[in-house]
């Protein structure tokens, strides 16, 4: 889980088929089971991850509808490094955005009438909180990344302090923000 990027990555690995005439041919059918193994990885992975009220999203995936919105996060899995053998094997790695997760969790929303009551990015400095998936940031369920540096991307957002954290929420000084904000949290080294 790399809580800074916002992914949970795993790596596969496609053996090329020896009999396969010619290493393109085998090229396709490796990297098929390059990318079925990395999203295996993923399933078996994802059930780990540590949820804001507390538990576990192994808890939540007794749930069909959230087990299937989670099924289909793996499905289509980012690419986030392929590299390709000269006998046509492949190595893979996938990764699943932990925004996906926390949607998978929530279900759908409506689309606020107005995003513009906000900014586009937050950071949340003084967060005593441990990365978990689903904590509400004040009033709203947004996106966050978990951080021990800000990103040089992030630099220039308006900054609000963390009054306290407990119960899947962080608490702040000031609640500006929508659920289309993304919360960068700054947790201590």
């Amino acid at each position: 889980v790399e809580w800074s990027k916002g992914l949970v990555t795993a790596k596969g690995v496609g053996v090329a088929n020896r009999h396969a005439p010619t290493a393109a041919a085998a090229r396709g059918p490796a990297r098929r089971a390059a990318d079925d193994a990395a999203k295996k990885q993923l399933a078996a992975e994802l059930p780990s991850l540590p949820l804001a009220e507390g538990g576990t999203l192994a808890a939540k995936l007794k749930d069909p509808a959230i087990k299937g919105r989670v099924d289909r996060a793996i499905e289509a899995a980012l690419v986030v490094d392929a590299d390709l053998s000269t006998d046509g094997s492949w190595k893979v790695t996938l990764g699943v955005p932990l925004e996906a997760i926390r949607l998978a969790i929530a279900g759908p929303r409506a689309a606020p009438k107005s995003d513009t009551d906000g900014p586009a990015i937050l950071v949340v400095d003084g967060a005593t909180a441990k990365p978990a998936i689903g904590y509400k940031l004040g009033k709203h369920a947004a996106a966050t990344l978990w951080v021990t540096d800000v990103p040089a991307w992030a630099k220039d957002a308006p900054r609000v302090k963390a009054k306290s954290a407990k119960s899947g929420v962080i608490e702040l000084d000031d609640a500006k923000g929508t659920e289309s904000t993304l919360f960068v949290i700054v947790v201590p080294r």
